[in-house]
């Protein structure tokens, strides 16, 4: 299947497991959250429509595709023949899909098996409560809602706005906590969605200069990391190398070198 067919059904996929999720989020009363468990930590939530909301993927991509592999956020781990694997996220953002706040979406990408995170064909974040669709294939360029979107051109990094995210484990949040306040004063400011695909959407439309974060999993990123790259941003781990589970950046070009500088002068205070 050609890229361009992949980005397709990766939108379709995105919008339906993400209809799933906002109609179960509505469907309760205002004020009450979801029943949910926990994961990594107790800050770590999942709800019934995140597994809702894989479960429609897998089901879809078993009956479209059943060769494909299946790597998902709530488990689904099925192993395929075809080249192409899948890494689905059904709600990132949780947290704020427990607490009723916006900033949550669905990300559906198809990666070539065995390769690196960056090696996606085609991917879509779609957030509901905006009903905003961003994706791309490869050299197909990056869209939101069919538009043509492209990074900023933004070549100080004292005047970028940048996007970050931190880890469900406390360890972490501290050396993530102090790098902020050292990165804080050379940026015009930091902003923490709770999303790290929509960070990265936001990053290829412009609303964000750049996004870095650490820890991430390949279905927070898959496909938000190609509609970056397609949108003109520089994509990396903190060292400069592709990115990964440890560490990605996605920069407009005229202020990745000098952020991965920053991040790794921070990191040292």
């Amino acid at each position: 299947m050609h890229p361009a067919d992949l980005r397709i059904l990766a939108e379709r996929l995105a919008r339906e497991a993400g209809t799933v999720a906002l109609e179960g989020r509505r469907s309760l009363p205002v004020g009450q959250p979801p029943a949910h468990d926990t994961k990594s930590s107790e800050t770590d939530p999942v709800t019934e429509f995140d597994r809702a909301a894989e479960a429609h993927i897998v089901a879809e991509l078993r009956r479209l595709r059943p060769d494909d592999a299946i790597i998902g956020e709530e488990g689904a781990a099925i192993s395929g023949t075809s080249g192409i694997a899948w890494h689905i996220d059904p709600i990132d953002g949780t947290a704020n899909f427990l607490y009723d706040l916006p900033t949550w979406c669905t990300s559906v990408a198809a990666v070539r098996s065995g390769g690196p995170i960056t090696d996606a064909l085609a991917g879509a974040v779609y957030v509901p409560v905006t009903d905003e669709m961003f994706a791309a294939h490869r050299d197909g360029g990056a869209t939101v809602n069919g538009v043509t979107v492209r990074a900023t051109g933004v070549d100080d990094l004292q005047t970028a706005l940048i996007g970050t995210g931190f880890s469900y484990l406390q360890d972490r949040r501290v050396v993530q906590a102090n790098r902020i306040s050292a990165l804080l004063p050379r940026v015009r400011d930091i902003r923490r969605y709770g999303s790290a695909a929509i960070d990265l959407a936001y990053v290829a439309c412009g609303r964000l200069d750049a996004y870095f974060e650490e820890h991430l999993n390949s279905w927070d990123m898959a496909a938000g990391l190609l509609i970056a790259t397609e949108a003109g941003a520089i994509v990396s781990g903190f060292d400069g190398d592709v990115p990964d589970e440890r560490s990605a950046v996605a920069a407009a070009p005229g202020i990745h070198d000098a952020l991965l500088a920053a991040i790794r002068a921070a990191t040292r205070t």
